[in-house]
Formats: C-alpha cells, sequence, structure tokens
C-alpha cells in the first residue's frame, strides 16, 4: 500500500506542477471576443516569425495587448504572493501569517494613494513599492534588539507600523476629491485590469530575484520553521537566514502589490491549502506554491473578467473564493499540515 501511496503523492505534485500551462492556455480564449485556438497558432507564429495575416487589426491587440500582458502578470502576482506566503508562514512558525504581515499592504496602499492624490508625476507602481519595503524595514528594525529579531517583536511591530500607515492612509481619502478617492479605493481592491507590459518589465527582476532565492534555499525553511534554538544546534544562523528570507519574500510580494493593488487571501490560502495536502517539507511547497498560486490567481480573474457579465476587481473574488474555501480546510484537517 505504501508505495502506491508515494507514486500517487509523486503524480499529484506534478500535476500541481504543470496546473500553469493548462490555467495560461485555457484563460487565453476567455473573454467577450472570441479567438479559437488555429487562429491563435496562427497569429503567435505570425508574432514570432515575423509573417503577415489576413485577420483584422483587433485580433493582434486581444491577444498580445490585452490578454496575454494579463495572464502573465497574474501568473506573476500570484506566484509572488502564494511563494511569499509559504515562506512568511515557515519563518513565524504560523499557518494563518499572510506576506502582508509585516505592513506591507498598508505601506503600499498608503504610497499608491500619495501618488494618486497629490504626487500626479509619480509612477503608482514605484510609489507604491516604495513604501510598502519601507514598511517592512520600519518593522524589522523596530523588532530587532540586541541582534535578535523575536517572532512575537516582528509581529507586533508590523501591527503598529499598518496602523500607522492605515492612519495616514485615512487621512489621505479624507482630503482628496471624490474622483481621486474613487482611483484610491479601486486600487486598494486589487486588480488586473490595467495589465501592460511595462508593468510586467517593471516587477519581473524583483519577482524573479526574490522567488529564485526562495526557490534555491527552501530546504533551509524546514530549519528555520523549527526555531531558532533548533537551528544554531544544526550550525544555521536563523538570524541571517530570517532576514534573507523576509528580504526576498517582501521584494516579490511588493513587486506584485505594486502592479496589482491589495489582492487578498491569495498569499494566505494557497500555501495552508498545499501544505494540508502534501506537508510541511518546503522543498516541495515553495515550486508548489510558486505553480498553483500563478494557476489560481489567473483562474479567479477568469470568473472576474468574465463570469458576471461586467467586470470586478480580482481582490473581491479572492476573498470571496478563498473565504469559505479556508474556512472549509480548516475545519477538514485538525493539524493544518504541521504535524
Amino acid at each position: 500500500m505504501a508505495p502506491e501511496r508515494i507514486t500517487g503523492r509523486s503524480l499529484l505534485y506534478y500535476l500541481f506542477l504543470s496546473l500553469p500551462l493548462f490555467a495560461f492556455f485555457s484563460s487565453i480564449f476567455i473573454g467577450p471576443f472570441h479567438i479559437n485556438p488555429v487562429q491563435l497558432v496562427d497569429l503567435m507564429a505570425s508574432k514570432i516569425l515575423g509573417y503577415a495575416t489576413d485577420y483584422p487589426d483587433v485580433y493582434s491587440t486581444v491577444i498580445f495587448q490585452v490578454r496575454l500582458p494579463r495572464l502573465l502578470l497574474g501568473m506573476m502576482v500570484g506566484a509572488s504572493l502564494s511563494v511569499s506566503g509559504a515562506a512568511f508562514q515557515g519563518i513565524f512558525r504560523n499557518p494563518l501569517v499572510s506576506p502582508y504581515i509585516l505592513g506591507l499592504s498598508s505601506g503600499a496602499a498608503f504610497g499608491a494613494a500619495l501618488s494618486l492624490a497629490f504626487l500626479p508625476g509619480v509612477s503608482i507602481q514605484y510609489a507604491a513599492f516604495f513604501f510598502s519595503l519601507l514598511a517592512v524595514a520600519l518593522t524589522y528594525f523596530m523588532a530587532t534588539t540586541n541582534r535578535s529579531t523575536p517572532i512575537v517583536s516582528l509581529v507586533l511591530a508590523g501591527v503598529i507600523v499598518s496602523a500607522v500607515f492605515d492612519s495616514l492612509l485615512a487621512v489621505i481619502q479624507i482630503a482628496v476629491s471624490e474622483r481621486a478617492l474613487q482611483s484610491i479605493v479601486f486600487w486598494i481592491m486589487g486588480s488586473l485590469g490595467t495589465a501592460s507590459w511595462s508593468k510586467i518589465y517593471g516587477a519581473f527582476p524583483l519577482f524573479a530575484l526574490g522567488c529564485t532565492v526562495m526557490l534555491l534555499l527552501r530546504w533551509r525553511l524546514n530549519v528555520l520553521a523549527l526555531g531558532d534554538e533548533e537551528a544554531r544546534s544544526v550550525g544555521l544562523n536563523p538570524e541571517k537566514y530570517k532576514i534573507i528570507f523576509i528580504v526576498s519574500a517582501s521584494l516579490a510580494a511588493s513587486s506584485a502589490v505594486a502592479v496589482a493593488g491589495i489582492i487578498g487571501l491569495v498569499g494566505l490560502v494557497v500555501p495552508h491549502m498545499l501544505r494540508m495536502i502534501f506537508g510541511p517539507d518546503h522543498r516541495t511547497l515553495i515550486p508548489l506554491s510558486l505553480t498553483f498560486g500563478a494557476s489560481f490567481l489567473i483562474v479567479v480573474d477568469d470568473f472576474a473578467r468574465a463570469g458576471l457579465g461586467f467586470e470586478v476587481p480580482v481582490g473581491v473574488i479572492t476573498t470571496l473564493v478563498g473565504a469559505p474555501l479556508f474556512a472549509y480546510l480548516l475545519r477538514t484537517t485538525r493539524s493544518g499540515g504541521w504535524e
């Protein structure tokens, strides 16, 4: 019986790794403008090989300027949030941790609101990214004492920093015009509707850097999850690797939030669900979070842009889908994948 269980788990593991391919090629056909597989292949080949087609320009515009950037950005954002969530859950040894625990989302929201309201010459993406990292840095330095960063201190510092940036955001919302307020609220909801190649080019280097570091060092999360004393007993410097993972996860999550706004529950539900299915080993959990997170978000976005006949911010749908799913998983699994 044991070999069959191992084989089944292995097949499931590789199936989850391949999900982005299935999600991508099914999602690219979803939308009010109908394009069939033959047309898609012809358009893609013409773009790569440089020959002309008989299709109207609108076909090329829909594929290469609307759907393709949105799908790629959605995959990048979903992967970033999920991998960051898995890393933070390992560092904090808590399955209820999300990438926003250190104040990242509050800082990003303040930065975006500041740009929308008072700094029209400053890119929303760069303002959100800068203030999200500033919030994480403030949290870390506030929690660090005597070259040590206790987990409890990090959590409390994150609460403080989040509260400060939330208050500053509230001040901006009170002071701005109704039009600017609508833009701020829509950005905070989280959406992939403004996807573009420039956003992908701007966010991809930081996404790639953060995720690559977490993938290469993922086995060390298994040691960190045991506690600082246990990590030192096997020769691992816990403070050093906490910094590495916090910086890497924050870079990836900040790049995602900067281009898509605050998309809730992806970084909490996806790694938690995968941990329940595959166990707590970060050697498999991190790559699975990368692939399943990417697939999850673009599938949810398919429904957000086409399921109701009008577009809904994807952050709203992830919360509506993720909350009951998370509640079900908590009810059906006692250990939460930590045992």
